[in-house]
């Protein structure tokens, strides 16, 4: 996915939802603060969305703009309803997301996770895909490598999770 693409799924779920403000949380919400991402952090034809004002709308998105759906045939890409709950990101995130606003959302108003926070999130999602993404932004020079141990502690983890986040981050630095 692109960010004219991310862009494109922000006015349409803004539509569908009848919100004007959404919070993307998957790996596409790396396309917030950084437009032109590496190709290999973009391989994910869906952005992980939820309406700000309105989460009990998000299943609408699903039905209107999700995987299989017309707007998913048409385009080549899609919106995923997820719950605030989704995320596991650091206490705070909230204060520190990204806007994307512009015509081509209508502007309507797409909250990306801020990049130590997402990194963290995948981190605590544990698959191995996630982890790629994460040693993708080390590596890209996206994230200081500092920050995602900082705030591993403020994730809403057991702490023997958190440790492992810590020491497996430890490891890809």
């Amino acid at each position: 996915m692109r960010r004219a693409e991310l862009e494109h799924v922000i006015r349409a779920a803004a539509e569908v939802a009848g919100d004007e403000e959404l919070v993307i949380v998957g790996s596409q919400a790396i396309l917030g603060q950084f437009p032109d991402a590496p190709e290999s952090m973009l391989v994910s034809r869906e952005a992980d969305i939820y309406p700000k004002n309105h989460p009990e709308r998000a299943d609408e998105i699903d039905g209107s703009l999700g995987d299989g759906s017309y707007f998913d045939l048409t385009f080549g890409y899609y919106a995923h309803s997820v719950s605030p709950e989704t995320a596991k990101a650091p206490a705070g995130w909230e204060g520190r997301l990204v806007p994307v606003q512009s015509e081509n959302t209508g502007n309507a108003i797409g909250w990306c996770l801020e990049v130590h926070d997402l990194i963290l999130s995948k981190c605590a999602a544990g698959r191995k895909r996630d982890w790629d993404f994460a040693e993708d932004a080390l590596r890209h020079g996206l994230v200081d490598p500092r920050e995602p141990q900082r705030r591993a502690a403020d994730l809403p983890l057991a702490v023997d999770e958190t440790e492992r986040i810590q020491q497996t981050l430890a490891a890809i630095i």
